[in-house]
């Protein structure tokens, strides 16, 4: 009888099975942000290697601005900095509290997928000025912005050791013990929210934003001395010997001194021991993933929120310009129909993140989103060309410069770069930049990739009035239609 009765609902099973269409799990996400890597670091990033073999890979991948908290900013929300008003680190135009104060948190790409049933964790770092105790909730825990289930961040983990992490309900102290550098201590909390979110049986978006390897960039005790010598890349833009075309405030950069070159090579070496704990962490967590059995549906997602330049243009290290070094940075993923090896080249941006991983889960995009789902471009098909072939010509990348004064710690180091306010238009063949002096970029990126020679004042008025026109366009533009369509040139 028992027999029977098994039989009976394992018929009732493939019936069920034929007769009602299928609908997947709903996939997990593991997305992997550092801060200030530039793409000189994946050589030696192993596991990181793995995942460009096993994935896609963009090569046209850029920031809006290339500074930490208005790209964060852009990345939860999927708008360009002029809309959402983060254009710095703090003050009225940047930081945590006017993230907050503009209640740009109440509409994330968090926010969104706990809504469709998500388990939500953020680790690391979150927004510049967030600190365990500037606000406090009623109960006297660490505020935790709406969308997160799991929320385990430091205000300042940029030495790794020695830093408070705001857990989801408590403040917890971290000493200065090999076991407290803070990348491991990321990697341990990542690996037991997926056992904790499989074990629940919920779909799951594990956010791990590293401090590394922004500076002052210490490696883990195991790494201090590997790389020795190791050198860093002299591109033909390094120490660049002809300046006079560049814009005023960067034409007077003297060459830099012996002294200079030897800081960078040793900034270089810091940076590349640093990231050897988030390289081992993402193969941790891809070790994790296969032990529980979900990696198959899972998709990983590694990225920077900008890049850093060494040396290119005269300049000491540092960031904010609109040069390559600074705003184009990797993106890989992997999972579930991603083709394994496969480099796509059109222009993406991180403003493209938020409704990618939106279309992902099955959840609403943020209604401020600019940008545009990349899950087109992530297939491998006749759909797939068609939305490569119909994507946008360029990428809008905006700064709020002069950066600095008195006691300004967004200040950059003198001689690292620090511009005036500018808006850029970055295409496959071209970078136009106007800054807010008056001066202005072009380069020709298919005869000149490093960027040497600006033709602002050698090509026809008219293609700088046809640039000028599409960048005021695109740096005016509100919402996906909008912003997608100034994205393609006339």
């Amino acid at each position: 009888m028992l027999a029977a009765v098994r039989t009976t609902r394992a018929l009732d099973r493939v019936v069920r099975s034929i007769v009602e269409p299928f609908t997947p799990p709903q996939p997990n996400i593991v997305f992997v942000l550092t801060d200030d890597l530039s793409s000189d670091l994946l050589p030696y990033m192993p596991n990181v290697r793995r995942l460009q073999q096993r994935g896609t890979s963009f090569s046209n991948y850029f920031v809006t601005d290339s500074l930490c908290c208005p790209s964060r900013a852009s990345i939860l929300t999927g708008a360009y900095p002029h809309n959402t008003g983060i254009f710095r680190n703090t003050g009225a135009d940047g930081g945590f509290l006017a993230f907050h104060a503009n209640g740009l948190e109440q509409d994330t790409y968090a926010t969104n997928l706990q809504g469709v049933g998500y388990r939500t964790a953020l680790l690391g770092k979150y927004l510049n000025q967030y600190s365990p105790s500037r606000i406090r909730t009623a109960l006297g825990g660490p505020y935790v912005p709406p969308g997160w289930t799991d929320w385990t961040v430091a205000g300042n983990g940029y030495q790794g050791f020695g830093y408070r992490l705001a857990r989801t309900v408590r403040v917890v102290q971290h000493g200065f013990r090999a076991r407290d550098y803070l990348t491991n201590v990321l990697a341990r909390e990542g690996i037991d929210f997926l056992g904790e979110s499989v074990s629940e049986g919920s779909p799951f978006m594990l956010n791990v934003w590293t401090f590394a390897p922004h500076a002052p960039a210490i490696p883990a005790p195991r790494d201090a001395r590997r790389f020795a010598g190791l050198t860093a890349p002299r591109d033909p833009s390094f120490n660049e010997a002809d300046m006079l075309d560049k814009p005023a405030w960067l034409r007077d950069h003297r060459p830099l001194t012996d002294a200079e070159i030897v800081r960078i090579d040793k900034t270089f070496r810091d940076r590349v021991r640093t990231v050897q704990a988030v390289d081992r962490m993402v193969g941790r967590l891809q070790r994790r993933l296969r032990a529980l059995g979900v990696a198959r549906n899972t998709y990983i997602v590694f990225s920077s929120d900008n890049g850093f330049h060494l040396g290119q243009h005269r300049l000491t290290p540092g960031k904010l310009t609109a040069y390559d070094p600074d705003v184009r940075v990797p993106l890989i993923v992997t999972g579930p129909g991603v083709p394994a090896g496969r480099t796509v080249d059109a222009m993406t941006e991180n403003t493209d993140l938020c409704p990618t991983f939106a279309e992902l889960a099955g959840a609403p995009a943020p209604a401020r989103a600019d940008g545009r789902s990349l899950v087109p471009l992530l297939r491998d098909g006749p759909d797939t060309a068609a939305a490569a072939a119909d994507w946008r010509d360029a990428v809008l990348i905006e700064h709020h410069g002069n950066v600095g004064g008195a006691g300004d710690p967004d200040a950059p180091p003198a001689g690292s770069g620090n511009p005036p306010s500018y808006e850029a238009l970055r295409s496959k063949d071209a970078l136009y930049v106007e800054y807010a002096d008056g001066g202005r970029e072009l380069y020709d990126l298919a005869a000149d990739p490093f960027q040497l020679s600006n033709l602002a004042d050698e090509v026809p008025p008219e293609r700088l009035v046809r640039l000028s026109g599409q960048l005021a366009t695109m740096a005016s533009c509100h919402g996906p239609a909008q912003c997608w369509a100034a994205g393609h040139s006339s």
